[in-house]
């Protein structure tokens, strides 16, 4: 009889392990089913592109049903309303899905209302982290371009993925300068970390100066262990030092786990976000793992305003993976190897980009962490963007190498 795997989630990591899972084990071997309130993947990374109007969500995303019917992978276009670990049993629109294995690749909820005034719903502040949140803030950007006035970018005590923060302000920047508009519109960069460039991960050779450098030539201010607490129309409070003045305000806020996730008895930790071991086992719950932002991961250091430890596309794919192979390993009766995470991405800074390669993510490292910038890695980000696509859409695990 063939093993009965459910994995929740359509992003990077269901889409990995479902394929990982798929090239490991034959259809008569497993029975696999990737269950996703959404029917479209949308390449996240990208999401700073539409906010700035460089791409649309249709050039970033594609209909799932197609991708995985090609590789025998069944697909259920619903949302997950239960999760029973004790019968092994999860439940999407009125449907009980039984499993041996389940995945959990939830990815995450925006917590927004950690931040008084940032929008979409209570206030005028915008974030990036969905696809809707992005064209929302790409009609802002458009705004700004009629209309210019101060802007303030940056990210809430709590939040763990700082990147695309960081991506704004230089493309922001970037565009006002090709508009001539620059001279217009004061840049301010609000981060909770202790030095630019810490990024959760008590930051990595010397991105720290380089960052610092690319903020005071392209004469972008900026705070750091800053709480934001407040976002109105005409200004970003801090807990301390005078307010920002800003017609526009984008803000990265703190991640939670997914209501079903949080809502499961002895699933997840207070945060909603779900405990494992090794091997992304969920160590308490027979035949579950997690992978990607679903995972719960402690901070790399204590520091004075919280950061929390980041989750990239990167390491996303080398959870799934070891996910996946230690689900094979238990079905063969072995014992399946781990290693730490590491992580390599690229940074897009409007004209150039920024390289990172860190190993293993959390320090110490083994290896002295490799640094880059140039324009070469803008075009390698763009080139990635293309070729993940490309591969994803048709069934194919697309190349990572240079991580994301």
């Amino acid at each position: 009889m063939a093993v009965r795997v459910v994995v929740i989630g359509g992003s990077f990591g269901g889409l990995t392990v479902a394929s990982e899972l798929r090239r490991r084990l034959s259809p008569e071997r497993a029975e696999i089913t990737l269950i996703a309130r959404d029917r479209r993947f949308t390449f996240v990374p990208s999401l700073t592109w539409v906010a700035t109007g460089e791409r649309t969500l249709d050039r970033i995303s594609f209909d799932l049903a197609g991708p995985l019917k090609s590789q025998g992978i069944s697909f259920v276009p619903a949302a997950v309303t239960a999760i029973d670990p004790a019968r092994k049993v999860v439940a999407a629109d009125g449907v009980e899905h039984p499993y041996d294995f389940l995945v959990v690749a939830t990815g995450h909820r925006s917590a927004n209302e950690a931040v008084p005034g940032l929008g979409p719903g209570d206030g005028p502040g915008h974030s990036p982290m969905s696809p809707a949140e992005a064209e929302e803030l790409a009609g802002a950007i458009r705004t700004l371009l009629v209309r210019p006035g101060p802007v303030v970018i940056g990210a809430a005590p709590g939040a763990s993925c700082l990147g695309p923060a960081y991506e704004l302000a230089f493309e922001l920047d970037h565009l006002l300068r090709r508009r001539r508009l620059r001279h217009l519109v004061p840049l301010s960069f609000v981060t909770p970390e202790p030095f630019l460039g810490h990024m959760g991960m008590g930051g990595a050779g010397r991105i720290r100066q380089l960052l610092e450098g690319a903020f005071e030539e392209r004469d972008i201010a900026y705070r750091t262990s800053a709480a934001i607490t407040k976002i109105s129309d005409d200004a970003v409070e801090m807990g301390a030092g005078a307010p920002l003045p800003s017609v526009l305000s984008i803000v990265i806020p703190p991640l939670a786990g997914v209501p079903v996730v949080a809502a499961t008895p002895g699933l997840a930790n207070a945060k909603g976000f779900v405990p494992v071991e090794a091997h992304f086992r969920q160590a308490a719950l027979d035949g579950v793992y997690a992978v990607g932002v679903a995972v719960a991961l402690p901070p790399a250091d204590e520091t004075e305003v919280a950061v929390n430890f980041p989750k990239t596309g990167h390491m996303t794919e080398q959870m799934a993976v070891m996910a996946a192979r230690d689900i094979v390993a238990r079905l063969e009766g072995r014992e399946a190897s781990s290693s730490p995470l590491s992580a390599r991405c690229v940074m897009d800074m409007g004209d150039r980009g920024i390289y990172m390669a860190v190993d293993p993510v959390r320090p110490p490292r083994n290896r002295i962490p490799r640094v880059s910038e140039g324009r070469r890695w803008r075009l390698v980000k763009l080139a990635f963007e293309r070729a993940y696509l490309w591969s994803a859409q048709r069934g194919r695990r697309p190349p990572t190498a240079v991580g994301w």
